[in-house]
């Protein structure tokens, strides 16, 4: 069983910064790609980036490219999301995902086969 632990979510003014944080076990962070989805309110769950088992290779929505950046540190087995010139349009419950054995890449919720609790994060105008 994967456990993900997400922190880092908090109410900013747009164009400010913040930075997720993701974190899991020793024994299974570095052989997993990860990746955030975000959901905001009345609307579906989506792919904001991802990244491979070694951090070789990172993945971005359309929506968030150029402004986030998605990292992981294997000695702290955690995974950051740092984000910057945020948007009102980013406020949504950020949500870490593990897909075990997958690229890293994929947008499809079931591809995923764990999820933390999600943070949320609030940017207003």
């Amino acid at each position: 069983q994967v456990q993900l632990v997400e922190s880092g979510g908090g109410q900013v003014q747009a164009g400010n910064s913040l930075r997720l944080s993701c974190a899991t076990s020793e024994q299974t962070f570095g052989r997993i790609a990860m990746a955030w989805f975000r959901q905001a309110p009345g609307r579906e769950r989506e792919f904001v980036a991802g990244i491979s088992w070694n951090g070789g290779s990172t993945y971005y929505g359309d929506s968030v490219k150029g402004r986030f950046t998605l990292s992981r540190d294997t000695a702290k087995n955690t995974m950051y999301l740092q984000m910057n010139s945020l948007k009102p349009e980013d406020t949504a419950v950020y949500y870490c995902a593990a897909d075990p054995g997958g690229p890293g890449s994929s947008s499809f919720l079931d591809d995923y086969d764990y999820w933390g609790q999600g943070t949320q994060v609030t940017v207003s105008s």
